[in-house]
């Protein structure tokens, strides 16, 4: 028997239930999980998504019926599942997620050993090969499943980040967008002097709301609206999964992931002196700017969380952002987060006294950015090429460690392919030049439309 598994994907496994992933794809990747590691032990978490249980169930049959323990953490979001793989040294853990895909989506994020990523160059293929072979080998005993509530200790463990002591009583707007992230907010509650603001706080696999995805302009006007109603003194928003997490100021106004990977940065070179941070080429002036002034390093690496990963335990960087609002930590395991960004942000306003907006708005005068501009085209290839050879005469600087940036005197571009669609992505910078950035992004989209032609 070798049937094709269409829902494998270049870092996760992702897509349509039932067609494409259904109990029996979920139960052949347990088997095939366990014999690709020769597992002992395996994590299992799972989110909010109407599918998630019966899915989880299934994996959890092939994992115990090729011979592993499963430690069955329940409705979590992706982090507890990284969380709880290192923190019990266990051989690999799985999430039954599809973080902000549409409802009749799910998937599966997989970790190996200290939560290590597992993509398509480091295993993913070779699992979905022996799951579709479905040639599994007989293990000498049947495995066993363990239900655990992991949330105490991973509780305790996002605490080591801050210091509680040092956080005013703030007045915190959290969307979770019924997702799961409501959950870990109510457990964190009791521990910090903060008034939260809960806005579609319980979990609902139905989305009356929408798909959690604050990346979509259109999906931010509730935490606006509630910042604004509360005079709040910030707004966080999260996808269903957790793993990303967007900022609101004091007005209602989105701050770009850009500069929040600035703060950050700031942040643990605070604590860390000397240390290094890591970042995607999308936008890295700012970045660049902050570590240099902070007395760290600033290290480019290729858009991707399994990239980023890698590069930090490469470099042994501290932190770790791209402007997508993924966030990576050191002492996380080198993985996302979606809570360990805003209890910093919350602890740096308590301690610097001063609003969001004010932490931000030199950063953007400084560098303003375009925010990414994606476009659908039917070459991008070509498009690519032709842009270079346009710019080249006048470029400083032209680098290909992520599609292609090009660096000028005071404004800087990087566009890029979609790996999944025949779409384009550009991202515009300048130094202190908020019309030269505006006129450039422009000139840009022109160009794109023009090569599209």
């Amino acid at each position: 028997m070798n049937t094709e598994i269409t829902c494998f994907k270049a870092y996760d496994i992702r897509g349509k239930v039932p067609e494409q992933l259904n109990e029996d794809v979920a139960y052949r990747v347990g088997r095939a999980f366990v014999e690709f590691l020769d597992a002992k032990k395996v994590v299992v978490g799972h989110d909010i998504r109407l599918s998630s249980a019966t899915l989880t169930d299934a994996l959890i049959k092939g994992l115990t019926e090729a011979g592993a323990d499963v430690i069955h953490i329940g409705q979590v979001g992706t982090e507890e599942v990284y969380f709880s793989t290192f923190h019990l040294g266990v051989d690999g853990g799985i999430c039954v997620t599809a973080s902000h895909n549409p409802m009749d989506y799910n998937g599966m994020k997989l970790v190996r050993e200290g939560s290590r990523p597992i993509s398509s160059d480091s295993g993913l293929n070779d699992i979905r090969a022996i799951a579709e072979a479905s040639e599994f080998a007989q293990p000498s005993a049947i495995g066993t499943c363990e239900r655990r509530d992991i949330r105490p200790e991973y509780i305790e463990h996002l605490l080591t980040y801050v210091n509680a002591a040092d956080i005013k009583p703030l007045k915190v707007v959290v969307n979770a967008g019924n997702g799961g992230a409501g959950a870990v907010i109510d457990a964190l509650e009791p521990h910090l002097p903060i008034e939260f603001i809960k806005v579609h706080h319980q979990p609902d696999g139905n989305f009356p709301n929408g798909i959690p995805n604050p990346l979509l302009p259109e999906m931010r006007g509730p935490t606006i609206e509630a910042v604004k109603a509360a005079k709040a003194d910030l707004g966080i928003a999260w996808d269903g999964d957790f793993d990303r997490c967007f900022f609101f100021d004091e007005n209602g106004e989105f701050i770009e992931g850009y500069y929040v990977v600035g703060l950050l940065s700031e942040a643990f070179l605070a604590k860390n002196p000397g240390a290094k941070v890591v970042h995607d080429p999308r936008l890295t002036w700012n970045t660049v700017d902050i570590a240099k002034r902070s007395g760290g390093t600033a290290v480019q690496s290729k858009t991707g969380h399994a990239f980023i990963k890698e590069r930090m335990r490469l470099e042994d960087a501290v932190y770790g952002g791209e402007m997508s609002a993924h966030h990576y930590f050191k002492d996380f395991a080198y993985c996302d987060n979606g809570n360990i960004p805003w209890l910093l942000i919350v602890e740096l306003i308590s301690k610097r006294g001063t609003r969001l907006s004010e932490m931000v708005i030199d950063r953007v005068s400084k560098f303003p950015c375009s925010g990414e501009r994606n476009n659908t085209v039917n070459n991008p290839k070509q498009i690519i090429e032709a842009i270079e050879q346009h710019f080249t005469a006048s470029a400083e600087q032209v680098e290909k460690v992520d599609g292609l940036s090009m660096n000028f005197d005071n404004w800087r571009f990087n566009i890029r392919m979609s790996s999944t669609e025949p779409v384009l992505r550009l991202n515009i910078e300048s130094r202190d030049d908020e019309a030269l950035m505006q006129s450039k992004t422009d000139e840009l989209l022109a160009l794109v439309k023009q090569y599209d032609d």
